[in-house]
């Protein structure tokens, strides 16, 4: 019977530091954090006991042995099976290897931007693209304090988030230019929507004067 693979990115994260090693889950989330993973991988240590929990009965990692330091707590130590070795590596070998939807916070909102008023979202554009230049120079900051020959391998995902920042900068600052200059196609629909609103017009009517209005509206009013 095949394993059901886990979803959490956690569970991948702690698939591959028992890969390395056998460890307890709070050296796992110590190990975490000093490779400053919480910056990719969400991370608390509630939800790393769960996802270890998970992971056990799964038969992906098993209890080694149990250990006291001191006057700490008896700590469990767990590795990983030779099941977990094959989930991790068909798992992450898919992660890499094949593009899948991000349903991130930004598109949905992107999606949903018509409800507020044009006049309301530059500035909140606004507000984006000075927070997103402010962390492209905490990154530059980062890489330039780095030593020379410092091995890309223990930064690349830092790396891929400023690509992927760098692109978000480059459309909301283009989005905004279109904003400020009226030339962002369908802002006179959308600022009609927003006046029809303020006038008190029911949806149904708002509608109806949007079509009269916008005749190129009539086949997305009308859907497939």
């Amino acid at each position: 019977m095949a394993v059901r693979r886990p979803t959490n990115a956690l569970a991948l994260a702690v698939l591959s530091l028992l890969a390395e090693r056998p460890m307890h889950p709070y050296e796992m989330s110590s190990t975490l954090r000093e490779r400053h993973k919480e910056e990719s991988i969400r991370l608390n240590y509630g939800s790393l006991y769960s996802v270890v929990e998970s992971l056990e009965k799964k038969g992906l990692i098993a209890a080694r042995e149990t250990v006291r330091e001191g006057r700490r707590p008896e700590r469990t130590v767990y590795e990983i099976t030779s099941d977990g070795e094959i989930v991790m590596t068909d798992w992450l070998s898919e992660l890499l290897s094949e593009s899948t939807p991000q349903f991130t916070d930004f598109e949905a909102a992107l999606s949903l931007i018509a409800t507020l008023p044009p006049d309301d979202v530059v500035p909140l554009l606004e507000r984006r693209l000075s927070e997103l230049t402010l962390q492209s120079r905490a990154y530059d900051a980062i890489r330039q304090a780095l030593p020379d020959g410092f091995p890309r391998l223990f930064v690349l995902e830092s790396d891929y988030q400023e690509a992927v920042r760098a692109a978000e900068r480059e459309f909301v600052a283009a989005l905004l230019a279109d904003l400020r200059t009226e030339t962002f196609e369908g802002i006179s629909i959308w600022r009609r929507m927003h006046e029809l609103r303020a006038e008190g017009a029911d949806p149904q009517e708002a509608e109806r004067r949007l079509v009269e209005e916008f005749p190129e509206l009539g086949v997305l009013m009308s859907g497939p």
